[in-house]
């Protein structure tokens, strides 16, 4: 009697998989689909070696900055102070619920609190995406608590920035003299761009942080003007 085969295969289509997949035939891939992930993973590596490139000189680039700063570490913590969200937050409500400043001030202050808001939630939501550590020589935190041990973006960086932004967008349309001078947009900016350094000098924050804050700042304040005033 005949042996019957195992397989309903025809014998050559097996030894055409055999072939194809090699000698044990299950679980390897053809050497053609392999080799076409190897473009994406010398990319993959050059990206993560660039990103790597990068932080390093961005960690020296502000490691350096802090060692060699000559200027009144009590001058910066100010700053971060008068930028401190528990500060700044209820000043601008407080403002708001002034009927006398309300009225005038609404095209400036309706868009800064409501940009405010929007800022504490897209900064909190990038940190906990990168989870980037802030320097390990940042010292005195006990002044202006912090709410996070992130370091990226700078939540301070993005929100003067925002603030300036919005108070220059805005300047044209409060019919104030302090909105209409030339000298307090450009001492909004000073001091903008002034707490955003300090954040690199007191060591609470690398280059990359603060640069990503302040652009991130500056969007909320062109997003606060056009889409959230209710004016």
């Amino acid at each position: 009697m005949s042996s019957i085969p195992l397989s309903s295969e025809p014998i050559s289509q097996t030894r055409t998989d055999r072939s194809r997949f090699g000698s044990t035939g299950i679980g390897q891939f053809p050497a053609s689909t392999t080799a076409s992930h190897l473009p994406m993973e010398r990319d993959a590596a050059a990206r993560t070696k660039l990103l790597h490139r990068l932080s390093a000189v961005d960690v020296a680039l502000s490691r350096a900055l802090h060692d060699h700063n000559f200027f009144p570490r009590g001058l910066f913590l100010l700053l971060e102070l008068s930028a401190d969200f528990r500060l700044f937050f209820p000043s601008a409500l407080s403002i708001y619920l002034s009927p006398a400043l309300s009225a005038l001030l609404q095209p400036f202050i309706v868009p800064l609190i409501l940009g405010l808001l929007l800022d504490l939630a897209l900064i909190g939501l990038i940190k906990v995406i990168f989870r980037r550590p802030r320097p390990l020589y940042n010292k005195d935190m006990s002044v202006a608590v912090s709410v996070d041990h992130y370091s990226f973006p700078s939540g301070h960086s993005s929100r003067v920035c925002f603030v300036a932004a919005l108070f220059f967008l805005t300047s044209k349309s409060i019919k104030h003299d302090i909105f209409a001078d030339h000298r307090m947009l450009l001492g909004v900016w000073m001091w903008a761009v002034t707490t955003s350094v300090s954040r690199v000098l007191l060591g609470r924050h690398f280059v990359l942080d603060v640069f990503a804050g302040s652009c991130l700042g500056v969007l909320e304040g062109l997003i606060a003007f056009h889409y959230l005033s209710l004016y």
